[in-house]
């Protein structure tokens, strides 16, 4: 009964639906970027504040040296519901400080992501449709450590939000709101696993995501 009110709680308050880029999911960021293709495989679990639940997603970004283009699909069921909904999104990240001489890296991140609206058996109950813009700075530190690479990063920004088909006459929502994701990427080589904590405030309060997932970079020789 007490989570049902939760999610009830959640859906018609103005900051409950979440607001990162993939809905349920942190809002990755890579600033060291690089050349070549890395495939993603992610796992999100937002905090009770944003709706518990779980979320799973893949991802597949090109970098061309100091520009990497990110496209990806997710998929997030709220606790309570008995649907998913589906978040297909993509960034462009710009690499403006990092190389192999460079001790850090920094890069500017924009993107953008809409997911499908759900609904849990009663036409009340229903999670809406979130179109969000994502504009953050990444910072990177590589850690010097032999045979794996470790690079922790702070992004913060701003995210846009648009909440539609809320149910019961529920006004639409509008809102720009400061987010910050924290976060490592660790590689073996061409394998290597990535994690983050994403906190998002909202008009009514703040929410939480923890991340996790893997992924396997194709990187050219160096020299090409």
């Amino acid at each position: 009964m007490r989570r049902a009110v939760v999610i009830l709680g959640l859906v018609f308050m103005p900051g409950g639906p979440l607001v990162a880029q993939w809905t349920g999911m942190p809002a990755w960021n890579d600033p060291a970027g690089g050349t070549g293709v890395v495939i993603a495989a992610d796992w999100g679990m937002p905090n009770d504040a944003a709706g518990n639940g779980d979320a799973y997603g893949a991802r597949a970004s090109l970098g061309l040296g100091a520009v990497s283009v990110t496209a990806g699909v997710g998929s997030y069921k709220p606790s309570g519901f008995t649907d998913a909904t589906t978040t297909w999104g993509g960034q462009v990240a710009f690499r403006l400080i990092g190389g192999s001489l460079t001790p850090i890296a920094v890069n500017l991140q924009v993107g953008a992501g809409t997911s499908s609206s759900i609904a849990s058996g009663t036409a009340t109950a229903a999670y809406p449709q979130i179109t969000t813009i994502v504009g953050a700075v990444g910072i990177a530190v590589p850690l010097p450590t032999p045979g794996i690479s470790i690079e922790g990063f702070f992004s913060p920004g701003m995210r846009h939000r648009e909440v539609t088909e809320r149910g019961s006459g529920l006004p639409d929502i509008s809102e720009t709101k400061f987010g910050y994701t924290v976060g490592g990427n660790i590689g073996f080589g061409a394998f290597g696993i990535h994690l983050a904590y994403d906190h998002q405030e909202t008009s009514s309060g703040s929410t939480g995501v923890f991340g996790l997932g893997m992924h396997l970079a194709f990187r050219p020789p160096l020299g090409l």
